[in-house]
């Protein structure tokens, strides 16, 4: 296993897909891996898809539907094995052929795209999953790390400008806008990287979550490389 991985409060290392499920998050606790070392062909299978503009969600059927290698089936078994899983879990799985996502540009002093230090929120118990099978991989840092950035003063005072309204208001407008889900990491913090072919699963913020919801963002891509993502 991992240093990287393992060496971190953050993060548990688990074994098995149930284990993966049926962890719980506890303490600083706030991202669960389960470490594989993958083989096969991801690169063979990245190259065969088509991609529609700058992100095209993949289904069975296109996998299916792909002349492979030896290896490069062994990745599409494993991929399909994944989304299995996750489905009679209970979950909704996406995979996803990234060149990149949309970017957030509208204000120089906040952005709410996933390329910022952010959480995720639902209404109901509910957790992360994410692998990523080619590609650069995503980045999580512990709450520590990093600070709420409707908080930091020159950005709330921009905030409050921004939304000219009631005071009593305006927690609802930071919500209603994501405001409240983005995070600036500390100077010269190093995040963890997730890395290639682990399947994580990430806490959330909703009612009844136990823990401080994990702090993550998507990579900056590499020209001309696409990314293979499993998420939901």
């Amino acid at each position: 296993m991992s240093n990287t991985f393992s060496d971190s409060n953050q993060i548990g290392m688990v074994s098995t897909f149930s284990e993966l499920v049926n962890t719980d998050f506890k303490g600083e606790m706030n991202a669960l891996c389960w470490y594989r070392n993958l083989e096969g062909d991801f690169k063979e299978i990245v190259g065969k898809l088509q991609i529609k503009e700058n992100m095209t969600e993949v289904y069975p059927k296109d996998l299916l539907a792909l002349q492979l290698s030896e290896k490069g089936n062994r990745a599409r078994e494993i991929i399909l094995n994944d989304l299995l899983l996750l489905t009679d879990f209970g979950a909704s799985p996406s995979l996803n052929l990234l060149k990149c996502y949309e970017r957030d540009d509208e204000f120089d002093f906040i952005s709410t795209d996933v390329y910022s230090y952010h959480v995720d929120r639902s209404p109901i118990a509910t957790d992360t999953f994410l692998c990523t099978y080619h590609g650069v991989a995503s980045d999580i840092i512990s709450n520590e790390q990093a600070e709420q950035k409707i908080l930091i003063p020159e950005i709330r005072k921009k905030l409050e400008e921004l939304h000219n309204g009631p005071s009593e208001e305006f927690e609802n407008f930071l919500k209603e806008n994501y405001f409240d889900l983005h995070y600036q990491a500390q100077p010269h913090i190093v995040p963890i990287n997730l890395g290639l072919g682990h399947l994580w699963r990430l806490a959330v913020d909703h009612p009844k979550q136990q823990v401080l919801p994990c702090i993550h963002r998507a990579p900056m891509e590499k020209e001309g490389e696409y990314r293979l993502l499993l998420i939901c």
